[in-house]
């Protein structure tokens, strides 16, 4: 494929990263002469210095035979200006990353398809969408849902009492037959390297598994990794930030209890005006007596989505030490996922990282249809839809020539998510919901072409 990516901030970068490792045909367009030279110091791609809507500049990067352009610059307008451009000029698709929440929620009134968007991606709705989520499933620090529930990914930390701990994958099969979940992708603690479990793969205390499972599967889960389902309803927010504002509507919505704490009296005056349902207090998040004074105790959220990093990770942290059961922090920087786990933080958030990881599945070949990154491991899951001229359309699982670094999570059929095992036969239609490392990508895709 030939991709066109306009900024090379975090987001496109990421992309870019992620990209390059698929040798897709990559040009990145910046008018920031640094961040181009490191990216093209680091990755194997070409670069394009100037106005991403200069007609000019997109003709020399050859966008009329282009069949991706991304605009993931800082400036909303910039992005849109593009994408209209660039299809007006012969790209096949578009997408344009914008910070108006409201352009997505009215895209079925405003056919931004019929102006020349393909898609739109806001990464500050990603981010609120994440942390309502993860409120409603509180004992794992990671989760993605396939077709609204149907499958519903999370990821847990094995504590000493899980009664799996110390017996492999099929010993754990023949123990708990009934179950309703599978186990696609582990990390050892300490490590950085991402395991795909087979049948040998013996589970440990402190490894951080993430399993697909159902909603029957839910309360099994809670029950063996020896996690309780925590009540949530008092939330406190960090942050009047379109992420906060967004993330507070949504769950002054379903009935939740939110206050909100913003360091500016002006966005704090604004956020409670557009917010009647929450407390919005005007004070300097760092300050601990003034979160006491707030009755941090009696919370049972937190969520930290400031602008700083750092002080979304700290607070949590003082958080964490009243005793709160679920912490979340928004980070800038990508590199902290790797210790999100080892700092005590429940889960991090990226904004950067879920906008690269939605755009990331308009790339796949294949009939993707649903694609996350799994936060700290080397591993995706991906989403197929079987055709008729699949190679796995009719076959058994355990027939397939499945490679090892991949595994077969569950299957939507009929509207009904299934968790599925080797004498589970694959049909046209079929959702399949797959867990792989990078190296398997291409490979998995010729199954389901």
């Amino acid at each position: 494929m030939k991709i066109i990516i306009a900024g090379a901030g975090e987001v496109g970068f990421h992309l870019a990263k992620l990209l390059s490792y698929e040798s897709q045909d990559i040009t990145l367009i910046d008018t920031d002469k640094e961040s181009l030279s490191y990216a093209e110091g680091h990755l194997d791609i070409r670069v394009l210095r100037g106005d991403a809507t200069s007609i000019s500049i997109l003709n020399d990067a050859q966008v009329g035979k282009s069949d991706l352009v991304i605009g993931v610059t800082s400036s909303e307008t910039t992005n849109i200006t593009l994408c209209l451009l660039a299809k007006q000029l012969g790209s096949k698709k578009t997408i344009a990353r914008i910070s108006n929440t409201e352009f997505v929620e009215y895209k079925d009134r405003i056919k931004f398809s019929q102006l020349g968007i393909d898609e739109l991606i806001s990464p500050e709705e990603l981010a609120a969408a994440e942390i309502n989520l993860l409120l409603s499933q509180s004992a794992f620090n990671d989760t993605y849902e396939f077709e609204d529930g149907l499958l519903i990914m999370v990821g847990v930390s094995l504590p000493k009492s899980a009664p799996f701990v110390g017996k492999t994958v099929q010993e754990a099969a023949l123990i708990f037959p009934e179950l309703h979940f599978m186990p696609i992708a582990m990390q050892r603690r300490g490590t950085q390297f991402t395991l795909i479990p087979r049948g040998d793969t013996e589970f440990k205390e402190e490894d951080q598994v993430y399993f697909i499972t159902d909603k029957t599967g839910m309360d099994e889960l809670y029950k063996l990794t020896g996690k309780k389902k925590e009540e949530i309803r008092n939330v406190m927010i960090l942050g009047g930030s379109k992420v906060g504002a967004k993330a507070a509507r949504d769950l002054c919505e379903k009935r939740f209890n939110v206050k909100i704490i913003e360091k500016d009296k002006n966005k704090a005056f604004e956020v409670a005006d557009m917010l009647p349902n929450a407390l919005v207090i005007n004070g300097d998040c760092r300050n601990v007596e003034l979160l006491e004074e707030e009755s941090l105790e009696s919370m049972d959220a937190f969520i930290a989505v400031t602008g700083n990093s750092e002080t979304n990770i700290m607070s949590c942290l003082v958080a964490k030490s009243k005793h709160i059961k679920k912490t979340i922090a928004l980070v800038e920087n990508m590199d902290y996922f790797q210790i999100s786990q080892s700092i005590g933080v429940d889960t991090l958030i990226n904004k950067k990282l879920l906008a690269a990881n939605n755009i990331f599945r308009y790339v796949r070949r294949g009939e993707v249809v649903a694609l996350t990154r799994l936060n700290n491991l080397n591993a995706e899951i991906l989403e197929f839809v079987v055709k008729p001229t699949s190679e796995v359309a009719g076959a058994l699982i355990r027939e397939m020539d499945f490679p090892r670094e991949a595994s077969i999570g569950g299957v939507i059929r009929n509207d009904r998510g299934i968790i599925a095992l080797g004498d589970f036969r694959i049909e046209e239609g079929d959702r399949v919901v797959v867990c792989c490392l990078p190296n398997a990508i291409p490979e998995i895709e010729k199954l389901f072409l």
